[in-house]
């Protein structure tokens, strides 16, 4: 099935809200995971671990996590704009954008993924539910690989989420039949302090016994 927006020759001048980086990492940082002073526990198992987002941010809420499309544009060949992994994404692809939030109406994450867009459909077949419910209904078995971590500022996400940055963000490839089947970019709301604590430790809290 093929994705009913338009051409996939038409290339969108619209825009994603990537951060503005302060700090950036990679696999051995991903690896190992970052200081506590740098990122506490609770944000890394939310950042670095393979499990989905969605079903955390349902389980730290007590509310379920529901999804606010804001964008689906065929970005045909075009980079994008978006991490390298992008190129493993078939051609032409098509962007998504998303908040994910509560259902009682508070914004948690922003997510843009960008998939090959004569298959999407077949994945999304309701673009309304998020991406974990909709592959759990399908029965689809993927592997969540995580790519990059970032910290860093965006203007826009300050306004979407009423927060102030810099915020935690980070990206990575769904697997599915040993093929990469979505390249998917999240920023998460620090709102969620309220739930997973303070972003960092203080040097003297990681001394404590």
């Amino acid at each position: 099935m093929t994705a009913n927006l338009s051409s996939p020759d038409r290339i969108t001048s619209d825009t994603w809200h990537s951060l503005q980086p302060i700090w950036q990492g990679g696999e051995a940082a991903i690896q190992q995971g970052l200081p506590h002073q740098q990122l506490a526990p609770t944000w890394q198992i939310l950042l670095l671990g393979d499990g989905s987002p969605t079903r955390h941010l349902q389980l730290l809420t007590g509310e379920k996590t529901e999804v606010d499309v804001i964008d689906m544009s065929i970005v045909g060949n075009n980079r994008d704009g978006a991490p390298s992994e992008v190129e493993a994404i078939g051609k032409p692809r098509l962007r998504r954008q998303v908040w994910l939030r509560t259902a009682s109406g508070q914004r948690l994450a922003y997510a843009a993924s960008w998939w090959d867009a004569e298959r999407v459909d077949d994945y999304l077949q309701n673009r309304s539910l998020p991406i974990w419910e909709s592959f759990s209904r399908l029965h689809t078995e993927l592997y969540r690989d995580v790519r990059g971590i970032c910290y860093g500022n965006s203007s826009a996400l300050e306004s979407a989420f009423g927060e102030t940055g810099a915020f935690w963000g980070r990206h990575y490839l769904f697997w599915h039949d040993r093929q990469p089947l979505t390249l998917i970019y999240e920023v998460f709301s620090p709102y969620l302090r309220k739930y997973l604590g303070e972003m960092s430790q203080k040097a003297s809290d990681t001394t404590k016994s």
